[in-house]
Protein backbone atom coordinates (compact mmCIF):
# COMPACT_ATOMS: atom_id res chain seq x y z
CA UNK A 1 0.00 0.00 0.00
CA UNK A 2 1.74 3.68 -1.54
CA UNK A 3 1.92 6.39 1.59
CA UNK A 4 -0.98 9.14 0.06
CA UNK A 5 0.23 11.97 -1.37
CA UNK A 6 -0.45 15.01 0.94
CA UNK A 7 -1.64 17.08 -2.15
CA UNK A 8 -3.92 14.66 -3.15
CA UNK A 9 -5.75 14.27 0.25
CA UNK A 10 -5.79 17.97 0.68
CA UNK A 11 -6.87 18.96 -2.70
CA UNK A 12 -9.78 16.00 -2.97
CA UNK A 13 -10.51 16.34 0.70
CA UNK A 14 -11.14 20.54 0.35
CA UNK A 15 -13.11 20.06 -3.37
CA UNK A 16 -15.45 17.50 -1.32
CA UNK A 17 -16.12 19.41 1.79
CA UNK A 18 -16.58 22.83 0.04
CA UNK A 19 -19.20 21.32 -2.43
CA UNK A 20 -21.52 19.60 -0.11
CA UNK A 21 -21.34 22.64 2.38
CA UNK A 22 -22.32 24.34 0.24
CA UNK A 23 -24.89 22.88 -1.67
CA UNK A 24 -26.61 21.53 1.02
CA UNK A 25 -26.39 24.83 3.25
CA UNK A 26 -30.36 25.22 3.20
CA UNK A 27 -30.97 21.64 4.45
CA UNK A 28 -28.73 22.29 7.09
CA UNK A 29 -29.85 26.00 8.30
CA UNK A 30 -34.11 24.10 8.71
CA UNK A 31 -31.84 21.14 11.09
CA UNK A 32 -30.52 23.39 13.39
CA UNK A 33 -33.59 25.51 13.74
CA UNK A 34 -35.80 22.71 14.05
CA UNK A 35 -33.07 21.69 17.11
CA UNK A 36 -33.01 25.17 18.57
CA UNK A 37 -34.31 26.35 21.89
CA UNK A 38 -36.57 28.96 20.99
CA UNK A 39 -38.21 26.56 18.21
CA UNK A 40 -38.21 26.64 14.37
CA UNK A 41 -40.65 29.79 13.66
CA UNK A 42 -38.75 32.06 16.44
CA UNK A 43 -35.23 31.01 15.34
CA UNK A 44 -36.45 32.14 11.62
CA UNK A 45 -38.54 28.96 9.96
CA UNK A 46 -37.86 29.28 6.37
CA UNK A 47 -36.36 32.92 6.37
CA UNK A 48 -32.94 33.57 5.01
CA UNK A 49 -31.64 30.09 5.18
CA UNK A 50 -28.53 30.91 3.63
CA UNK A 51 -27.55 33.10 7.02
CA UNK A 52 -24.22 31.59 7.89
CA UNK A 53 -23.06 30.96 4.65
CA UNK A 54 -19.91 32.69 4.24
CA UNK A 55 -18.27 30.96 7.64
CA UNK A 56 -19.43 27.65 5.80
CA UNK A 57 -17.38 28.84 3.00
CA UNK A 58 -14.42 29.78 4.46
CA UNK A 59 -14.12 26.97 7.03
CA UNK A 60 -15.06 23.76 4.31
CA UNK A 61 -12.24 23.39 2.50
CA UNK A 62 -9.79 23.26 5.51
CA UNK A 63 -12.11 21.40 7.61
CA UNK A 64 -11.98 18.63 4.76
CA UNK A 65 -9.10 19.08 4.01
CA UNK A 66 -7.38 18.06 7.57
CA UNK A 67 -9.76 15.27 8.14
CA UNK A 68 -8.64 13.26 4.93
CA UNK A 69 -4.84 14.20 5.69
CA UNK A 70 -5.25 12.50 9.33
CA UNK A 71 -7.77 9.51 7.55
CA UNK A 72 -5.72 8.59 4.70
CA UNK A 73 -2.38 8.66 6.80
CA UNK A 74 -3.73 6.52 9.77
CA UNK A 75 -5.22 4.35 7.75
CA UNK A 76 -1.36 4.19 5.73
CA UNK A 77 0.45 3.52 9.42
CA UNK A 78 -2.35 0.99 10.20
CA UNK A 79 -2.26 -0.96 7.26
CA UNK A 80 -3.29 -4.06 7.38
CA UNK A 81 -4.32 -7.59 5.02
CA UNK A 82 -7.10 -6.72 3.16
CA UNK A 83 -9.18 -9.73 4.14
CA UNK A 84 -7.50 -9.22 7.83
CA UNK A 85 -10.62 -8.89 10.28
CA UNK A 86 -9.09 -5.74 11.65
CA UNK A 87 -9.57 -4.16 8.51
CA UNK A 88 -12.71 -2.22 10.08
CA UNK A 89 -11.23 -1.39 13.22
CA UNK A 90 -8.52 0.43 11.10
CA UNK A 91 -11.05 2.59 9.42
CA UNK A 92 -12.56 3.36 12.78
CA UNK A 93 -9.42 4.61 14.07
CA UNK A 94 -8.70 6.81 10.75
CA UNK A 95 -12.06 8.17 11.34
CA UNK A 96 -11.87 8.98 14.90
CA UNK A 97 -8.51 10.47 14.33
CA UNK A 98 -9.76 12.21 11.49
CA UNK A 99 -12.47 14.00 13.58
CA UNK A 100 -10.63 15.47 16.78
CA UNK A 101 -7.97 16.97 13.59
CA UNK A 102 -11.08 18.48 11.73
CA UNK A 103 -13.24 19.66 14.73
CA UNK A 104 -9.99 21.89 15.59
CA UNK A 105 -11.23 23.75 12.56
CA UNK A 106 -14.86 23.06 12.10
CA UNK A 107 -16.15 23.71 15.53
CA UNK A 108 -15.23 27.47 15.42
CA UNK A 109 -17.28 27.65 12.11
CA UNK A 110 -19.88 25.74 13.60
CA UNK A 111 -20.40 27.77 16.15
CA UNK A 112 -20.36 31.05 14.54
CA UNK A 113 -22.70 29.20 11.18
CA UNK A 114 -25.07 28.05 14.01
CA UNK A 115 -25.81 31.56 16.08
CA UNK A 116 -26.15 33.15 12.37
CA UNK A 117 -28.48 30.25 11.42
CA UNK A 118 -30.77 31.49 14.20
CA UNK A 119 -30.14 35.00 13.86
CA UNK A 120 -30.34 35.93 10.64
CA UNK A 121 -30.55 39.49 10.96
CA UNK A 122 -26.82 39.79 12.60
CA UNK A 123 -23.68 39.26 10.47
CA UNK A 124 -21.57 36.31 10.05
CA UNK A 125 -17.84 38.89 11.18
CA UNK A 126 -20.25 40.45 13.37
CA UNK A 127 -21.13 37.74 15.21
CA UNK A 128 -17.13 36.33 15.14
CA UNK A 129 -16.14 39.70 17.10
CA UNK A 130 -18.81 39.62 19.66
CA UNK A 131 -18.26 35.68 20.81
CA UNK A 132 -14.35 36.84 20.58
CA UNK A 133 -15.39 39.88 22.98
CA UNK A 134 -17.95 37.99 25.14
CA UNK A 135 -16.37 35.16 25.51
CA UNK A 136 -12.82 35.01 24.46
CA UNK A 137 -11.22 31.95 22.00
CA UNK A 138 -13.26 29.30 24.51
CA UNK A 139 -16.47 30.69 23.24
CA UNK A 140 -15.31 29.87 19.47
CA UNK A 141 -14.45 26.20 21.05
CA UNK A 142 -17.77 25.93 22.92
CA UNK A 143 -19.40 22.29 22.16
CA UNK A 144 -16.04 21.35 21.44
CA UNK A 145 -16.19 18.04 22.93
CA UNK A 146 -19.70 17.58 22.46
CA UNK A 147 -18.91 17.75 18.64
CA UNK A 148 -16.27 15.65 19.04
CA UNK A 149 -18.27 13.07 20.90
CA UNK A 150 -20.92 13.02 18.25
CA UNK A 151 -18.59 13.10 15.17
CA UNK A 152 -16.60 9.82 16.15
CA UNK A 153 -19.78 8.17 16.70
CA UNK A 154 -21.10 8.99 13.35
CA UNK A 155 -17.88 8.48 11.47
CA UNK A 156 -17.31 4.98 13.37
CA UNK A 157 -20.87 3.92 11.52
CA UNK A 158 -20.28 5.68 8.37
CA UNK A 159 -16.53 4.90 7.28
CA UNK A 160 -16.24 1.38 7.76
CA UNK A 161 -19.44 0.70 6.27
CA UNK A 162 -18.67 2.80 3.41
CA UNK A 163 -15.27 1.29 3.13
CA UNK A 164 -16.95 -2.38 3.51
CA UNK A 165 -19.74 -1.35 1.10
CA UNK A 166 -17.13 -0.54 -1.47
CA UNK A 167 -15.40 -3.74 -1.26
CA UNK A 168 -18.67 -5.58 -1.57
CA UNK A 169 -19.90 -3.96 -4.56
CA UNK A 170 -16.06 -4.28 -6.08
CA UNK A 171 -15.79 -8.20 -5.50
CA UNK A 172 -19.35 -8.75 -6.72
CA UNK A 173 -18.26 -6.97 -10.10
CA UNK A 174 -14.71 -8.16 -9.75
CA UNK A 175 -13.35 -4.38 -10.41
CA UNK A 176 -13.10 -1.33 -8.35
CA UNK A 177 -16.01 0.77 -7.87
CA UNK A 178 -16.41 3.71 -10.24
CA UNK A 179 -16.84 6.86 -8.64
CA UNK A 180 -20.34 6.95 -8.60
CA UNK A 181 -20.63 3.65 -7.17
CA UNK A 182 -18.58 4.99 -3.98
CA UNK A 183 -21.05 7.86 -3.54
CA UNK A 184 -23.88 5.78 -3.51
CA UNK A 185 -22.06 3.98 -0.91
CA UNK A 186 -21.41 7.30 0.96
CA UNK A 187 -24.61 8.43 0.81
CA UNK A 188 -26.11 5.09 1.91
CA UNK A 189 -23.25 5.12 5.19
CA UNK A 190 -24.09 8.59 5.42
CA UNK A 191 -27.46 8.44 5.54
CA UNK A 192 -28.44 5.93 8.52
CA UNK A 193 -25.07 6.92 10.77
CA UNK A 194 -26.97 10.39 10.48
CA UNK A 195 -30.63 8.23 11.82
CA UNK A 196 -28.81 6.88 14.55
CA UNK A 197 -26.57 9.74 15.97
CA UNK A 198 -29.58 12.58 15.67
CA UNK A 199 -29.35 12.69 19.65
CA UNK A 200 -25.70 13.85 20.09
CA UNK A 201 -26.20 16.66 17.44
CA UNK A 202 -29.29 17.78 19.28
CA UNK A 203 -26.97 18.34 22.37
CA UNK A 204 -24.34 19.61 20.46
CA UNK A 205 -26.79 22.30 19.07
CA UNK A 206 -28.01 23.21 22.31
CA UNK A 207 -25.03 23.55 23.88
CA UNK A 208 -23.82 26.00 20.63
CA UNK A 209 -26.81 28.19 21.05
CA UNK A 210 -26.98 28.31 25.04
CA UNK A 211 -26.96 32.05 26.83
CA UNK A 212 -23.53 32.59 28.13
CA UNK A 213 -23.14 31.60 31.71
CA UNK A 214 -26.19 29.03 31.53
CA UNK A 215 -25.89 25.12 32.76
CA UNK A 216 -26.33 24.24 29.11
CA UNK A 217 -23.70 26.21 27.69
CA UNK A 218 -20.98 24.34 30.38
CA UNK A 219 -21.05 21.83 27.79
CA UNK A 220 -22.19 19.01 29.26
CA UNK A 221 -23.59 16.75 26.58
CA UNK A 222 -25.03 14.38 29.11
CA UNK A 223 -26.82 17.60 30.81
CA UNK A 224 -28.02 19.03 27.39
CA UNK A 225 -29.24 15.37 26.48
CA UNK A 226 -31.60 15.04 30.12
CA UNK A 227 -32.47 18.21 29.28
CA UNK A 228 -34.26 17.77 25.77
CA UNK A 229 -35.44 14.64 27.12
CA UNK A 230 -37.08 16.19 30.06
CA UNK A 231 -38.83 18.78 28.48
CA UNK A 232 -39.45 17.49 24.92
CA UNK A 233 -39.34 14.07 25.25
CA UNK A 234 -38.22 11.56 22.64
CA UNK A 235 -39.40 13.77 19.67
CA UNK A 236 -36.95 16.25 21.14
CA UNK A 237 -34.06 14.07 21.18
CA UNK A 238 -34.79 13.30 17.40
CA UNK A 239 -35.21 16.87 16.35
CA UNK A 240 -34.29 17.38 12.52
CA UNK A 241 -33.71 13.66 11.99
CA UNK A 242 -35.17 13.84 8.62
CA UNK A 243 -33.30 17.09 6.75
CA UNK A 244 -30.62 15.79 8.99
CA UNK A 245 -30.87 12.37 7.19
CA UNK A 246 -31.83 13.74 3.84
CA UNK A 247 -28.45 16.53 4.22
CA UNK A 248 -26.11 13.68 5.29
CA UNK A 249 -27.54 11.34 2.63
CA UNK A 250 -26.66 13.83 -0.55
CA UNK A 251 -23.69 14.91 1.64
CA UNK A 252 -22.43 11.48 1.45
CA UNK A 253 -23.21 10.91 -2.35
CA UNK A 254 -21.62 14.39 -2.75
CA UNK A 255 -18.86 14.01 -0.62
CA UNK A 256 -17.42 10.90 -0.60
CA UNK A 257 -17.98 10.46 -4.93
CA UNK A 258 -16.20 13.71 -5.38
CA UNK A 259 -14.07 12.95 -2.73
CA UNK A 260 -12.86 9.83 -5.05
CA UNK A 261 -13.26 11.03 -8.40
CA UNK A 262 -10.94 14.02 -7.43
CA UNK A 263 -8.35 11.51 -5.61
CA UNK A 264 -8.03 9.22 -8.98
CA UNK A 265 -7.85 11.92 -10.79
CA UNK A 266 -4.65 13.79 -9.09
CA UNK A 267 -2.94 10.59 -8.40
CA UNK A 268 -3.31 9.42 -12.48
CA UNK A 269 -1.92 12.90 -12.99
CA UNK A 270 0.89 12.05 -10.53
CA UNK A 271 1.63 8.84 -12.33
CA UNK A 272 1.33 10.89 -15.54
CA UNK A 273 4.05 13.07 -14.46
CA UNK A 274 6.57 10.73 -12.78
Amino acid sequence: MDRPGFAASLVAGGVAGASVDLILFPLDTIKTRLQSPQGFKKAGGFRGIYAGVLSAAIGSFPNAAAFFITYENVKWLLHTDSSSYLKPMKHMLAASSGEVVACLIRVPVEVVKQRAQVSASSRTFHIFTNILYQEGIPGLYRGYASTVLREIPFSLVQFPLWESLKALWSWRQDHVVDSWQSAVCGAFAGGFAAAITTPLDVAKTRIMLAKVGSSTASGSVLSALHGVWRTQGLSGLFAGVFPRMAAISLGGFIFLGAYDQTHSMLADLGRAHS
